[in-house]
């Protein structure tokens, strides 16, 4: 019952199965190994964050470029504040508000952008707190430039005048009349009352939506082994019932055609007699229900 196995058909589907499956379990465990390692660097990133808050604050121009070992270290830099702007759609302990932004011009001619606190409801420069005047001197994280779009930063544009969607050089190299640094800093301590922000992890090391489309993926590769096995078992049942079938002298059923109108040997139409359907005296028969004429 179970030759057909060794047909070459078969033994097509059975190689296809012993190799989909490995691949399959292969491929899922590397998308759950992608996974596990996203989630490692992120916990590493706060722990590296957390850490760099203790550590003693050092000059900007030291920390930059901005990298995933420079994201979050103490820097301090000296210079006057200049223009301030709002960044809008910013949400801390899920309420929504936004930044205020202040750029501090320094002596390298540069200006670093400081985010001196937060303060909930839509954007109001009224409500924002006018920077210090005179030269201080700033201590907070340092961060690298937003990109617009990721990492929950809104990308949309036409916003007012004195407001700004990123904080980046690239946004805001259009909006004041000077260099900006490539970075910006977020105050230990918010500024004139207004909450301070949170330093973020480094980009690439939070649980965004590449980590959880590994995780996606993983259960895909591991549905794909299930479906392979039911198809499998699918297949051989159907063959196994048509070899019973055919062991029983069971085959498909086949339409049985009579036709009435062929001859016999001798030329004569089978099922009466050439005359119709008379009483054998060679007159035709009247049909039942048919008056005849008057004569």
């Amino acid at each position: 019952m179970y030759r057909f196995l060794l047909t070459p058909r078969w033994w097509a589907i059975n190689v296809f199965l012993l190799l989909s499956i490995p691949f399959c379990v292969f491929m899922g465990s590397w998308q759950l190994g992608r996974f596990e390692d996203r989630v490692d660097n992120h916990r590493e990133a706060e722990a590296q964050v957390a850490e760099a808050k203790k550590e003693e604050a050092r000059p900007l121009d030291d920390l930059l470029p901005v990298t995933k070992a420079t994201s979050g270290k103490q820097a301090t830099a000296t210079g006057r504040y200049d223009t301030q702007l709002l960044v809008p759609d910013r949400t801390l302990d899920d309420k929504d508000g936004y930044y205020v932004l202040t750029l501090l011009r320094t002596d390298t001619g540069r200006a670093l952008p400081v985010v001196r606190g937060w303060l909930p409801g839509a954007p109001d420069p009224a409500k924002a707190p006018a920077p210090p005047a005179g030269e201080v001197t700033v201590t907070g994280a340092l961060q690298a430039s937003e990109t617009p779009g990721s990492n929950g930063v809104s990308a949309r544009s036409g916003l007012p005048e004195g407001q700004t969607a990123a904080i980046s050089a690239a946004s805001l190299v259009n909006l004041v009349p000077y260099d900006v640094y490539d970075a910006w800093v977020t105050l230990n301590s918010g500024d004139s009352g207004m909450r301070a922000v949170p330093a973020s992890a480094p980009g690439g090391t939070g649980l965004d939506l590449k980590a959880f489309q590994n995780l996606g993926y993983t259960a895909e590769w591991f549905a794909f082994v299930g479906f392979v096995i039911f198809m499998w078992f699918r297949l051989l049942r159907r063959e196994v019932e048509l070899a019973r079938d055919a062991e029983l002298g069971l085959g498909p059923d086949t339409d049985t055609v009579t036709d009435m109108g062929t001859a016999d040997e001798g030329g004569k139409p089978q099922g009466g007699t050439p005359e119709g359907d008379g009483d054998g005296d060679g007159a035709p028969r009247q049909a039942t229900g048919v008056s005849s004429p008057v004569q």
